[in-house]
């Protein structure tokens, strides 16, 4: 497969994320809260939560990688990577849809699993990193690829959906 060292970089962050998550919070689980991890009460909770959480986070990163592919790619580039600026479709509510269905994998994996220290202490970090990475690395090698045109089109759209239309858009559509 071509592609980036950028894309594989974020590839292997998306896995020791989601991995070392669910292998820290075991580890906290087995040791702190071990009658809430065998609780099959707790499971029955947070299992179907967890999985609706799932089909949300991977549904908003198709419906933005689906426009990406459509629109934002011309002539033979890297896999997963765009050469043209998209501003129409999903892209019309939020900037990086993908990204942001992508902050709920580790909480969606957390529940899913049913591992605590997941859900209430290394999911919401790593959303946090995620965001943070949005905002610091994504945005800026957005702006060096597409300069002023990126400048013009962050000025009236949103880093994340606001709009009930938009989140109808990115997770049902």
């Amino acid at each position: 497969m071509k592609t980036t060292l950028s894309v594989v970089i974020r590839i292997i962050i998306w896995l020791i994320l989601i991995f070392g998550g669910i292998a820290l919070s075991l580890y906290l689980d087995l040791r702190y809260f071990k009658n809430l991890l065998l609780n099959p009460f707790f499971h029955v909770f947070t299992l179907p939560l967890g999985y609706f959480i799932l089909k949300f986070a991977f549904h908003a990163a198709a419906v933005g990688g689906r426009e990406l592919k459509r629109k934002g790619r011309e002539g033979d580039i890297p896999r997963l990577e765009t050469n043209r600026l998209v501003t129409s479709g999903i892209y019309e509510c939020t900037r990086h849809p993908m990204l942001f269905g992508l902050m709920l994998l580790p909480l969606g994996v957390a529940l899913f699993l049913g591992l605590p220290s997941f859900i209430f202490f290394i999911a919401p970090l790593e959303a946090l990193f995620i965001f943070v990475m949005v905002i610091t690395l994504e945005e800026k090698e957005a702006y060096m690829k597409f300069g002023e045109e990126y400048l013009k089109y962050k000025e009236k759209t949103p880093l994340f959906p606001k709009t009930k239309e938009c989140f109808k858009k990115l997770f049902f559509d």
